[in-house]
């Protein structure tokens, strides 16, 4: 499999708002930005959807190390929350329908070709592919 490192971020002015994402994917000497934007969404949208459009951008099975700045996106799966997500009828811990199921059951899927492993970093602190991804979150909202 091929190892590829993929940043996100997502924002939004005001939230719900306005919101942007952004996405740089690394690949030896290889780099592709994306970013998109949506006119009434929540950060937490935009997170989510960051991770799902670069993932679905790779044309094959990869090993994927996925950095990003979200405790949302990050703890998932570090912490395994889908799994009783799914074992509850993708009901919380306080018995109330997940928020975002739908962008979360998408991830999954593609969590079944890709082996991503999920990394969290400090968010506006000192990491460069990071800032990159909120500028380019940021950048898309004006774009809207």
């Amino acid at each position: 499999m091929r190892e590829v490192t993929i940043y996100t971020d997502g924002a939004c002015s005001g939230n719900p708002g306005p919101g942007g994402w952004g996405a740089v994917l690394l690949y030896g000497q290889h780099k592709k930005e994306m970013s998109g934007a949506e006119a009434n969404t929540t950060n937490n949208r935009m997170e989510l959807t960051a991770a799902i459009e670069a993932l679905r951008v790779l044309k094959e099975p990869c090993k994927v190390t996925l950095y990003s700045d979200s405790a949302y996106l990050v703890n998932c799966f570090q912490q395994g929350w889908y799994k009783s997500w799914m074992r509850n009828g993708w009901r919380n811990s306080k018995n109330q329908p997940v928020e975002n199921q739908d962008l979360w059951k998408e991830l999954l899927g593609l969590m079944e070709i890709h082996h991503v492993q999920y990394v969290k970093v400090k968010g506006h602190a000192d990491n460069e592919w990071n800032n990159r991804c909120d500028e380019l979150a940021t950048g898309a909202i004006k774009q809207l």
